[in-house]
């Protein structure tokens, strides 16, 4: 009889597996970050990719999938991934970026290549491989903006010139994953000595690309902004230090404008680096806490006859409201006495009782 049951036991756990084995597939396949349908493409199947311990864990990975979307005969992989937020999945976004891509007109920002598409939504990024019009792409941007978390992007972005920037050599970094990855994508592996002293456990911001003017000159333009000046001044110091000696040599040099470093690394002369660290695009403001004025005082003399003026108005005021006041309860006795103000009956007098004479009201008045 146990056996029996046992065997019971066995059949129902292997029923159960086999049925979760049979549903995983589709189960994942709707998956939970992206649609099961955008234009006339259908989700066909869905896998989770292995998080990334790396960058993926410094910008705050949340989920990740790659799925594979048919139309009629055509097939399509799309990836994508959720991270902590849109500053965040734009550091992910510039790791991910190929020399020589192009700017489209897709989600935040988009870039394309033969080989693909990279886009950012949000705190979303989605890659595709090329097959796929940008009309469809457009409808699968568009199913995520509902809940795309947008914000502004990092404002540093718009620190680096345009003129002689190689398209797809950006990089932003918010830690120090993002910042080494950003030096070796760029062929500075000699800098990593920079990577400790930036300063990332006091929220620096990091921003490179590579730049070239005419195919003669050529150097990688850095950026480091600090949450303020004194931040910045103190770690100008600390990266000086570490600076490699070679760096130097080629002209490698750090200077600060407000809260921001710039330096050239692996420049092809002195002059191109100074140039290129002129060309970029901050401006510090100066605020003060005192609001400034710049009106002057009246002369003295217009002063003392608005004074005078001033008082002469409130003495004829008080004049003519006191002769109103007495006046009107003046008339008022004359010609009504005793009906209207001081009326016997509600009259009361306390008396001392020193003369025999009665008291009548109206002497008072």
């Amino acid at each position: 009889m146990v056996s029996k049951r046992k065997q019971g036991m066995r059949r129902l756990i292997v029923f159960v597996c086999g049925f979760a084995l049979m549903n995983a597939g589709p189960v994942c396949a709707q998956g939970t970050l992206f649609p099961k349908q955008f234009s006339n493409w259908r989700l066909a199947s869905c896998v989770p990719n292995p998080r990334d311990f790396g960058l993926g864990k410094e910008a705050g990975q949340r989920e990740i999938s790659e799925c594979q979307f048919t139309s009629a005969d055509k097939t399509v992989g799309v990836s994508g991934a959720r991270y902590l937020d849109p500053t965040s999945a734009f550091e992910v976004y510039t790791s991910r970026l190929r020399a020589g891509m192009l700017p489209a007109n897709l989600g935040q920002v988009a870039a394309f290549d033969k080989d693909g598409v990279l886009i950012l939504e949000g705190s979303v990024v989605l890659s595709s491989t090329a097959n796929i019009s940008r009309e469809d792409l457009g409808a699968l941007v568009k199913a995520f903006e509902a809940k795309s978390e947008r914000a502004p992007l990092p404002p540093i972005r718009t620190y680096l010139p345009a003129e002689g920037r190689l398209l797809g050599s950006e990089r932003y970094a918010l830690g120090p994953e993002a910042f080494q990855a950003g030096l070796h994508a760029l062929g500075q592996q000699e800098m990593d000595a920079l990577v400790a002293s930036a300063g990332f456990s006091d929220k620096v911001e990091a921003m490179m690309a590579r730049y070239s003017s005419h195919g003669k000159e050529s150097g990688i333009l850095l950026l480091l902004e600090y949450p303020t000046p004194n931040l910045a001044e103190q770690y100008i110091h600390h990266l000086n230090e570490v600076l490699p000696a070679a760096a130097k040599e080629r002209g490698t040099t750090i200077e600060r404008k407000g809260s921001v470093l710039s330096m050239v690394l692996s420049p092809s002369s002195p002059e191109f680096a100074k140039s290129l660290r002129e060309s970029v695009d901050y401006e510090t403001r100066v605020t003060w806490n005192e609001a400034s004025q710049t009106a002057t005082d009246p002369p003295i003399l217009t002063v003392l006859q608005k004074i005078f003026i001033g008082t002469g108005i409130f003495m004829i005021a008080a004049v003519v409201l006191g002769v109103a006041f007495g006046g009107v309860r003046v008339i008022t006795k004359r010609f009504f006495p005793g009906k209207v103000f001081d009326r016997p009956n509600q009259m009361e007098v306390l008396q001392l009782g020193l003369s025999g004479k009665r008291i009548d009201p109206t002497d008072f008045y």
